[in-house]
């Protein structure tokens, strides 16, 4: 572990330069002291690194010195295509190895190749989950991808829509997918995709399985991920849309059914208003996507989804007409005729 460390202590020196202790215990997560007793041992192995004292100060390597010692790991190498994905190595346990491979990446880079490379983090970044969620949080997300690697049975605790069971799973890769972990693994009747979330309990087994021969993870799960989509949207809806309305759906509509409603939309009428048809997964999933457009949108069909939208209408009428008015404070009767967004005039 401590070989470790003053590899990198030397590589963090050869790839930014001059670094401060206290930068370096920050990186390392260690205190200064034990910093300051690395930099006495580099010292005494006849590594030319000295330090300067002052605000701008610091330890630095002499100009020129650059060490060979870069050579990946086992573990590093195996994790290199998560170099770009620190927060979801973290997730799996592996944010150390990445980590240490970074630097190793870093410092076997030409000065001018590292500049660019360092141009190109502070330019692009990628944030995983999607807004409103910090992502899946689940104490089982290393374990399962130690038994994705290692190709041990696992047997789970699952939470789905059709309830709680447990089952022996063989799992032959883990996805991400809008900050959401998934594991496709065979229970039996073939690959499938499980949400990681949604183990209950997890068990690791002696038991190792074989992945099928020519078994391809993303081509499975482009398959997968279309199949989804062609089963999502099942029936549709006839509707007529505000223009405000228009731009509410670009906002929170799905590609399809944006691309749809674009594409089916007739001659706006003389308020603006347009007509068109937009694919819906089931009535229950129309009603709540709808309801976000609020007065901008009108049902004309299916009746059943137009009844149930004019219910919910009528209930939310009733709740607030019912509501107790503030006591004291200016009332402005005009509320109920003013336009929806807009507030009343004084």
């Amino acid at each position: 572990m401590r070989a470790s460390r003053l590899l990198s202590v030397l590589l963090l020196l050869q790839t930014h330069g001059r670094m401060t202790a206290a930068a370096l215990a920050e990186r390392l997560e260690v205190s200064t002291r034990t910093i300051y007793r690395d930099v006495e041992s580099l010292h005494a192995a006849g590594i030319p690194l000295y330090g300067e004292a002052g605000h701008a100060g610091g330890y630095q390597l002499l100009d020129g010195y650059r060490t060979r010692l870069t050579g990946l790991t086992t573990e590093e190498a195996e994790r290199l295509f998560l170099a770009g994905l620190p927060g979801p190595a973290a997730e799996l346990g592996y944010g150390t190895v990445v980590a240490a491979l970074q630097l190793k990446l870093d410092a076997a880079l030409p000065a001018a190749l590292r500049d660019r490379a360092e141009a190109l983090r502070q330019r692009f970044h990628l944030d995983t989950p999607s807004w409103y969620s910090d992502g899946d949080a689940s104490p089982y997300l290393a374990s399962t991808a130690d038994a994705v690697w290692r190709q041990h049975r696992l047997r789970v605790r699952y939470r789905s829509w059709r309830g709680e069971r447990t089952t022996v799973l063989a799992p032959y890769g883990l996805v991400l997918k809008g900050g959401r972990w998934y594991v496709v693994a065979d229970g039996g009747n073939g690959p499938a995709s499980y949400r990681v979330n949604q183990i209950l309990d997890l068990t690791a087994l002696p038991e190792t399985f074989e992945r099928p021969a020519g078994f391809d993870l993303p081509a499975w799960w482009r398959a997968h991920v279309m199949d989804f989509r062609a089963r999502l949207h099942r029936d549709e809806a006839v509707i007529r849309l505000s223009p405000a309305g228009r731009e509410r759906l670009r906002d929170i509509g799905s590609a399809v059914v944006v691309a749809t409603a674009e594409a089916g939309a007739g001659a706006p009428d003389a308020d603006g208003w347009v007509t068109t048809v937009v694919p819906i997964e089931s009535l229950t999933h129309a009603h709540g996507d709808l309801l976000r457009l609020g007065a901008q949108v009108e049902v004309l069909a299916p009746t059943e989804l137009r009844d149930l939208l004019a219910e919910t209408a009528a209930g939310l009428a009733a709740l607030y007409r019912t509501a107790t008015a503030p006591s004291s404070g200016p009332c402005f009767p005009e509320v109920a005729a003013s336009t929806p967004g807009q507030r009343p005039r004084p």
